[in-house]
């Protein structure tokens, strides 16, 4: 059974990720400030910390890294991300092993959509930058995925936007979801599955993974707060982003559907199929 070593895994990726892992690859994962899947395979990790990072890559000995670690909060995100990334590569390359990188949609400049793998990153955020940088240190690693992906979304397990939303709007606090900036949110599960997928892939290099439905950051942020019943929204407005965030990121998928087998359901037809697996359930 393959070793699989998953930075990150108390992330909101990892929380979908690593119990769907568990059931096929012997499993290691990494948590920083708590662990809130409290399995047997996680080990507390500071992956900013290289000695340590060896330490438990060695011990462990993966033949797979799958580095989801990356703040995009805080004073300190640049530096989490750089190091982050600079240390899975090391690691990666003194094991002689694959690594599989997460990265985003947010470094490209939504001036230009549809992006291609081609497209060099064109930030114009610090998170975009930084997220770029990270690109280019994983790249010096020949054995590497890179994954521009988009929003992540779950239906079992609230994310980090949405719950930002609700709370606020329960604090009676204004929100304004954007109806100008268009992305395509991705299922936890399916990106859960991609990078399993990707894992016996030989593959190498970037390839774009989303949602094969785009639409606005309201529409998106407006369906999920219908699926998790979230009805207080006397403070909530549509409105315009400005130019200082990307604004079209819609992402190329025809490589993903060229050399995966793995679907990428819109949000649309994943809250369908949802509804319709629940609807069964009751009548069984």
């Amino acid at each position: 059974m393959k070793r699989i070593l998953i930075t990150g895994g108390s992330s909101y990726l990892g929380r979908h990720l690593v119990p769907i892992a568990s059931k096929h690859f012997q499993l290691c994962y990494t948590y920083f400030q708590h662990d809130p899947l409290d399995l047997p395979s996680g080990r507390y990790l500071d992956l900013c910390d290289e000695a340590q990072f060896y330490e438990v890559a060695t011990e462990f000995q993966p033949q797979v890294i799958i580095q989801l670690a990356g703040s995009n909060r805080g004073a300190n995100m640049e530096e989490i991300i750089h190091g982050t990334a600079q240390n899975a590569t090391t690691i990666a390359r003194s094991l002689g092993i694959k690594l599989i990188h997460i990265s985003t949609d947010s470094l490209l400049d939504g001036q230009h959509p549809p992006y291609f793998e081609s497209h060099r990153p064109t930030p114009i955020t610090a998170y975009g930058r930084a997220k770029a940088e990270a690109e280019r240190l994983v790249g010096q690693w020949a054995d590497h995925v890179i994954i521009r992906t988009s929003l992540i979304y779950g239906l079992t397990i609230m994310d980090h936007s949405t719950r930002w939303i609700r709370n606020t709007l329960n604090l009676g606090k204004p929100v304004t979801l954007y109806d100008n900036q268009i992305r395509q949110p991705v299922w936890a599960e399916t990106l859960s599955q991609v990078c399993l997928e990707l894992v016996e892939s030989n593959f190498q290099g970037i390839i774009n993974i989303a949602g094969r439905q785009a639409m606005s950051r309201a529409e998106f942020g407006l369906k999920l707060l219908d699926w998790w019943g979230v009805t207080n929204r006397e403070y909530l407005t549509i409105g315009p982003a400005d130019i200082r965030w990307p604004l079209d990121c819609r992402l190329d998928l025809t490589l993903a559907g060229r050399i995966l087998s793995t679907p990428l359901p819109g949000l649309d037809d994943v809250l369908v199929a949802r509804r319709q697996r629940e609807d069964g359930d009751l009548l069984v």
